[in-house]
């Protein structure tokens, strides 16, 4: 169990949400051993699959991944024991990071728009380190930037194995979803997060339990649920998530309406972002979703962004556009689009600034 130190998370006092949690969502599930082991067929199978999953929800879940139970555990170890440091030992692993960087450790501020969360959390950048040796395979090694400060476990080995093996297996679900799309090269998204310049990050969450009663609102219910992280959706390609055996993931369905993923910590969970939404010309969906605190456990989540390079030039990939079609999307780069989205809070629809008018 994650112990929380004292501190700046702990004197924020954040509203109850009455609502009662929402039922169980009926979520997507692609067995990747399947599509490895199953042949032309199986793989097909698998690439019909992941597509229909993106279409309708953009989120589904990962089962017969590859990645060790062992490496899960040990990492799942190493968040657990750094956030429960003393707060000035967890604040110290920004201390060395640039001014105005958005990595390294912050508390229940996310961003810098006004969003608040009941939630502790670790942003590190990772670098290809095989790319000046040309190897943009993705089984090249990754590296946190020296300039950016993280404790010493994040430095570790056991970094560059846990971002090793999740890259390699979001660049496999990327070939698959551009096998379902009928594309003609199906790495038409894994190697923008291949790319020796990719953008890509790895999160790790750690969203305490309630707060007591009298951290809540006046006239907060005992039963009330807080938000831990708002509802937004991903920028990047890729988001490939796993977390603990608490509860509090939910997903936007097209209805608008809410559903909670069932904790699922032996399986790996994908949202499409914002900028794969634009290159599939809004055939898959980037996932709205969110995370509430309403349990007496700790929740930790640990996600790895697939991000293009900052200069990349997003736009409606023209074989998913089609002859005479409409593109919903104009051109930009990522660099750009970050820059936007990183100016909204967390629940604007960032892309509308990007749809085309015409």
């Amino acid at each position: 169990m994650v112990v929380l130190a004292k501190g700046e998370l702990e004197q924020i006092a954040l509203p109850a949400v009455h609502r009662a949690a929402p039922p169980l969502a009926d979520v997507p599930e692609v067995d990747l051993a399947a599509a490895w082991s199953g042949g032309a067929e199986g793989r097909a199978a698998a690439a019909r699959a992941v597509a229909a999953a993106c279409e309708e929800h953009g989120f589904f879940k990962v089962t017969g991944h590859g990645v060790p139970v062992e490496l899960l555990v040990r990492v799942e170890a190493a968040a657990a024991a750094f956030f429960g440091l003393q707060q000035r030992e967890k604040e110290a692993a920004m201390s060395a990071a640039s001014p105005g960087s958005p990595f390294g450790y912050a508390s229940k501020r996310i961003g810098n728009n006004g969003d608040l969360g009941w939630v502790e959390y670790l942003l590190l950048g990772v670098t290809a380190a095989g790319a000046s040796t040309g190897d943009r395979s993705a089984d090249a090694p990754l590296s946190v930037p020296a300039e950016e400060a993280a404790p010493s476990w994040a430095c570790s080995d056991l970094l560059n194995e846990y971002t090793v093996a999740v890259r390699r297996m979001a660049c496999s679900v990327l070939e698959l979803m551009a096998e379902g799309l009928g594309m003609a090269e199906s790495d038409a998204f894994a190697r923008l997060v291949l790319h020796e310049d990719s953008d890509s990050m790895l999160r790790v969450n750690h969203y305490p339990p309630r707060p007591e009663q009298k951290q809540l609102h006046a006239g907060a219910g005992g039963n009330g649920r807080v938000t831990g992280f708002g509802e937004h959706t991903d920028p990047q390609i890729i988001s490939v998530l796993r977390s603990n055996a608490t509860s509090g993931l939910e997903i936007a369905l097209r209805d608008g309406s809410w559903v909670s993923v069932p904790p699922d910590q032996s399986s790996f969970f994908v949202n499409v972002g914002d900028a794969l939404q634009v290159l599939t010309n809004g055939r898959f969906r980037s996932v709205r979703h969110r995370v509430m605190v309403n349990s007496i456990r700790s929740r930790v989540s640990v996600i790895f962004f697939g991000g293009p390079p900052p200069r990349e030039t997003l736009a409606p990939l023209p074989e998913l556009v089609g002859e005479g079609g409409r593109r919903r999307y104009r051109e930009f780069t990522w660099r750009e689009y970050k820059a936007s989205a990183y100016r909204t809070k967390l629940a604007e629809n960032r892309l509308c600034h990007f749809e085309t008018t015409s």
